[in-house]
């Protein structure tokens, strides 16, 4: 592209999605329309449709790549040094006959910051707030469990899905098992993403919110077991010190009733084993390339024949797993609709996701992030820095 001008519809969405103003990529904008849009092209359609600040952001946008296309273009021809002649002007090619030096000072940009910034820091504090939530929800779990009413007092609830379908008592184990093997999945894949500091702290921020809303819905309303198959631990009426143990224990274990960590009751509206099997497939498929469907299809599948399996187990009612999925997809399809455009990270009248109640946090983990993280890879550790990398070898001469 030897112009701005001559830049073709496609180089032009190209580079609005760079600079994260993806809405405004499919409007067939071409190099000179760029160029020439104005204040008043942004109060009449279609670009009124998609601008929430006037097209300020993009009209700053334009004059900076405006500055930055003269200087490429222009310093070569421009070094400092040139020699000019004297009483007269200087010819175009710097040819002089008099000799006369003159200084000519060119404003260069300042370095700009990487689209991607590393921030480890931020990742920490979203693993806290992720850890603090887990372990506070097992808290909460061992609190409601004393609330539980007796299901020889207080039956079961009426469910749909458990007329239909008669409880398997081992389809609980596979549920916890394909859950596992998600979770593994992702870690390997998130080991390997070149931009893991900022995608690792979503999943962090999206897992801990979750698992707090969990603490609130699962407090409020204490529903009855679900079933009659359920043998819950004896309640231990106040006394907190055996309270903090059986905690402990249950953390320990992961939660999983396979590891006989979880043997607590009432922790039903909504399912955590649910929340864990939908957000490891969306973040799986979300971050590896489009062309592994057959990766994708094998982790839906997963995911699909888990949560099928907790309600074949009857350990939850249908209603905490519905509502369970509801809160995972919408969490995480808000988040990443507001990390990716940017006009949604800052505050205004017209953002209204700018009112929930963990904006801050998100303006706080996502303010450096220009534009939609690329599905990139890369190995952990170079091979460079492997010890066997460093070997030196001699020349050996034979006779």
């Amino acid at each position: 592209m030897s112009g701005l001008d001559r830049w073709a519809e496609k180089d032009v969405s190209t580079w609005l999605k760079e600079q994260g103003l993806v809405e405004y990529s499919n409007l067939n904008l071409n190099g000179y329309k760029l160029l020439h849009l104005e204040k008043e092209d942004f109060l009449k359609p279609p670009l009124s449709r998609v601008t929430s600040d006037g097209g300020q952001q993009l009209l700053d946008m334009i004059e900076t790549l405006k500055i930055e296309h003269h200087i490429e273009a222009h310093k070569n021809g421009h070094a400092n040094g040139h020699v000019v002649p004297l009483g007269s002007k200087a010819r175009g090619n710097g040819t002089v006959n008099g000799f006369r030096k003159e200084m000519v000072q060119i404003p260069m940009p300042e370095p700009e910051r990487t689209q991607y910034p590393v921030e480890w820091a931020k990742t920490g504090v979203a693993f806290g707030y992720a850890l603090c939530c887990f372990v506070f929800t097992t808290f909460m779990i061992s609190v409601v469990h004393e609330r539980v009413p007796a299901k020889e007092k207080t039956p079961p609830l009426p469910d749909k899905f458990f007329d239909l379908f008669n409880r398997v008592e081992w389809a609980f184990s596979i549920c916890e098992i394909n859950g596992m093997v998600l979770v593994g999945l992702w870690f390997l894949q998130w080991l390997l993403l070149k931009h893991k500091s900022i995608i690792g702290r979503r999943f962090f921020f999206i897992v801990g919110t979750l698992y707090l809303y969990r603490c609130i819905t699962m407090y409020i309303t204490t529903l009855p077991v679900p079933g009659m198959h359920f043998k819950c631990s004896p309640k231990l009426f106040g006394d907190w010190e055996s309270q903090m143990r059986r905690v402990m224990k249950m953390i320990a274990g992961g939660g999983l009733s396979i590891t006989g960590s979880h043997t607590m009751c009432g922790d039903y509206l909504y399912s955590g084993h649910t929340v864990m099997l939908t957000l490891t497939y969306l973040f799986i498929k979300e971050y590896s390339p489009k062309r592994f469907w057959w990766y994708h299809w094998i982790c839906w599948t997963l995911s699909v024949v888990g949560i099928f399996c907790i309600l074949l187990a009857h350990d939850h009612y249908t209603v905490d797993v519905v509502l369970a999925y509801y809160i995972t997809t919408r969490l995480f399809w808000w988040y990443h609709t507001m990390a990716n455009q940017e006009v949604l990270k800052k505050t205004s009248m017209g953002n209204f996701f700018s009112r929930v109640w963990w904006y801050q946090f998100f303006q706080y983990l996502e303010e450096n992030v220009r534009g939609i993280v690329p599905r990139k890879y890369q190995l952990p550790v170079s091979w460079h820095q492997l010890p066997w990398s460093h070997v030196k070898y001699s020349r050996v001469e034979t006779q």
